[in-house]
C-alpha cells in the first residue's frame, strides 16, 4: 500500500500548516484522515473575514446568516487556546451575535482582538470587552466605547488601534493611561472630543489623522515615529482653530526620529505665523515627510521653520497637493533668497512627488539643493506627463552645493 503522506505528518507541521489557511479551509481538512479529524479545532488564531463567506453583494442577508453560523460552529468545537479573534466581514453590522461572541472570548486568555464593523451605526461594546486582562492588541473599527467604571487599563496591550470611534474624553485619557505598555497608537476620526493628551510612557509609535485642536504628550520620552494627519473642520470658518498654536506640539517629541506630516498639518501650524524655529530643534528626527501646497505662502513657511529645526535630518519627502494649487492664484515664495538661513548639513536623500513644474515648485527645488551640501540623490516624480521632458532640462541647469548630487526624473 502507498504511504498515506499526509497521514504521516508530525502534529506540529499540521498545526502550522492549518494556521496558514482561512478558517473555511482549516475546517474542510477534518476529511483527510483521521488524525487530521477535528485537528483544526484546537489552531488558537480564528480569523473571519471575506474569505470566509463570499456571497453575492446582492444577497447580504444570506452572508450575514451564514457567517454567523460558522462563528457559531466553529467557537461550539473549538477546544483549545483562542489567543487571536479577528471578526472584519464587508456583510458585518453590530448584532446582538457579537455580543455573544466577545462574552464567549472573555472566557479565553485571548491576546489579540479585532473587531471591524463595516456597516450601519456604531457598535457599542459589551463591557466585558473591557475584562480581556491578557490582551496584548486590540483593534477596534466603528464602534462605541463606554468602559465601565471598574475598568482598570488593560495592563499587558501592547498596540492598540481605534478607528472611526466614539469615546467620551476622560474615557479616552484613562484608557491610555491604564495601558503602561503600550508601545503602538493609531488614532483615526474619532467622535466625541478635539482635545488628546497622551499619557504613554513606553509609547514608541503614534500615528493620528482627524479633526482635532490640540494634542500633548505627557512622559513620551521613547516616542520616535510619528504620523500626523489634521483634516480641514468644515464647522469652522478657517481651516484652523481659534488661533490655536501647534508650535509646542514638536516640544512633547524630544527624540522623534520619522515625523510623516499628512493632510493640513502645516495650515495648523502656520495659523498666526510661523516662528523662524520651533521652541525646541528636532535633534534626533532623520526621516521627515511634507503633505505641502507650496501655493500657500503659510504652509510654506512652516515648512522652512522645521526643515531650519532638523540639523540633523537625513532623508526628505516632499508630497505636493497639487489640487490646491491649482485653484489659488499664483504666487512664488523666496525659497532660494532664504536658503543661505537653512543649512541641511546631513541631509542625503529627497523625494519630490506631485509636482507640476510651476515656478514656485522649481524654486524650492534650487532652495533644496542649494543648501543640502552632502546631498546624493533627488528623485523628482511630476503628477503628470506634460511637458515632462521640459521640466528635467530645467532640473539639469540647476546649480547644486553638492557635487555628487543626482538628479532623477520618475514618471508618473
Amino acid at each position: 500500500m502507498e504511504l498515506d503522506k499526509i497521514s504521516s505528518l508530525p502534529g506540529h507541521i499540521i498545526d502550522q500548516i492549518l494556521s496558514q489557511l482561512p478558517i473555511k479551509d482549516a475546517v474542510r481538512t477534518s476529511v483527510l484522515s483521521s488524525k487530521w479529524r477535528y485537528r483544526w479545532a484546537k489552531i488558537p488564531h480564528l480569523v473571519f473575514d471575506n474569505k470566509c463567506v463570499s456571497v453575492p453583494s446582492e444577497d447580504q442577508t444570506f452572508g450575514k446568516n451564514k457567517l454567523t453560523h460558522i462563528i457559531d460552529h466553529v467557537l461550539l468545537l473549538h477546544n483549545g487556546p483562542i489567543q487571536k479573534f479577528k471578526l472584519s466581514h464587508r456583510d458585518l453590522i453590530g448584532i446582538c451575535d457579537v455580543d455573544r461572541w466577545i462574552l464567549y472570548l472573555s472566557r479565553s486568555t485571548i491576546r489579540e482582538f479585532v473587531l471591524e464593523i463595516w456597516k450601519g451605526q456604531r457598535y457599542k461594546l459589551p463591557s466585558c470587552l473591557f475584562s480581556f486582562e491578557n490582551l496584548i492588541h486590540l483593534e477596534l473599527f466603528n464602534c462605541l466605547l463606554k468602559p465601565p467604571s471598574t475598568f482598570k487599563g488593560f495592563r499587558s496591550l501592547k498596540s492598540l488601534d481605534l478607528q472611526h470611534i466614539t469615546l467620551a474624553p476622560d474615557a479616552f485619557e484613562n484608557l491610555i493611561s491604564s495601558c503602561p505598555l503600550l508601545e503602538k497608537l493609531t488614532l483615526m476620526n474619532f467622535d466625541g472630543f478635539t482635545h488628546l493628551k497622551i499619557d504613554a510612557p513606553n509609547l514608541q509609535f503614534f500615528d493620528i489623522g482627524g479633526v482635532f485642536e490640540y494634542i500633548s504628550f505627557e512622559s513620551t520620552f521613547q516616542l520616535s515615529l510619528v504620523s500626523v494627519g489634521l483634516y480641514a473642520n468644515k464647522n469652522a470658518r478657517n481651516v484652523s482653530l481659534e488661533a490655536i498654536k501647534w508650535h509646542s506640539f514638536f516640544t512633547d517629541l524630544p527624540h522623534v526620529r520619522r515625523l510623516e506630516i499628512q493632510c493640513f498639518f502645516l495650515k495648523y501650524l502656520a495659523d498666526g505665523g510661523a516662528p523662524r524655529m520651533l521652541p525646541k530643534p528636532c535633534l534626533d528626527l532623520n526621516y521627515l515627510s511634507l503633505r505641502i501646497n507650496f501655493n500657500d505662502r503659510e504652509e510654506n513657511s512652516a515648512a522652512l521653520c522645521i526643515l531650519r529645526s532638523s540639523p540633523n535630518l537625513l532623508e526628505l519627502e516632499l508630497l505636493v497637493r497639487s489640487e490646491e494649487q491649482n485653484a489659488v492664484e499664483e504666487l512664488t515664495y523666496g525659497w532660494v533668497q532664504d536658503h543661505w538661513k537653512c543649512h541641511l548639513e546631513h541631509l542625503r536623500l529627497v523625494k519630490i512627488v506631485g509636482i507640476s513644474g510651476v515656478r514656485y515648485e522649481l524654486d524650492f527645488i534650487r532652495f533644496m539643493l542649494l543648501s543640502s551640501p552632502a546631498l546624493e540623490r533627488m528623485t523628482i516624480k511630476p503628477a503628470s506627463s506634460d511637458g515632462g521632458w521640459d521640466l528635467m532640462k530645467e532640473l539639469l541647469r540647476f546649480r547644486r552645493a553638492s557635487v555628487q548630487a543626482e538628479i532623477v526624473y520618475m514618471d508618473p
